[in-house]
């Protein structure tokens, strides 16, 4: 695959549809979810001598993408409200971190004192 061919195919994937899902209609109620979405690409092409003195070549390239939720758009008599998504996971790995540095500074703190008397 060329380089350029992998570019391309990197541009299209980047559209609309990827963030904003198709509207969910129920009865008065519109819902339309999205979704936080990042990607990166990159690659590369090569020539030289080996250590033989023999000419060698070649190229590579990667795309990466990634989606999470981020919430939905609700639509009901004309009004609109956004309701993000939570992630919990998110929420306990940062309460987790809190509580860590809490305690190497309570237990930094004491040994400090306990050094003063």
């Amino acid at each position: 695959m060329d380089i350029m061919q992998l570019v391309e195919q990197a541009k299209d994937t980047a559209t609309v549809r990827r963030v904003f899902g198709e509207p969910i209609h129920h009865g008065d109620i519109t819902v339309i979810p999205v979704a936080r979405v990042a990607q990166g690409g990159g690659g590369g092409h090569g020539q030289g001598r080996g250590e033989k003195g023999e000419e060698g070549g070649g190229s590579g390239g990667g795309f990466g993408l990634s989606a999470t939720p981020a919430g939905v758009f609700v639509l009901k008599d004309g009004d609109v409200q956004w309701r993000p998504a939570v992630d919990v996971n998110r929420i306990v790995i940062g309460g987790q971190i809190v509580a860590v540095v809490l305690f190497l500074t309570v237990r930094s703190i004491l040994r400090k004192w306990a050094r003063r008397r």
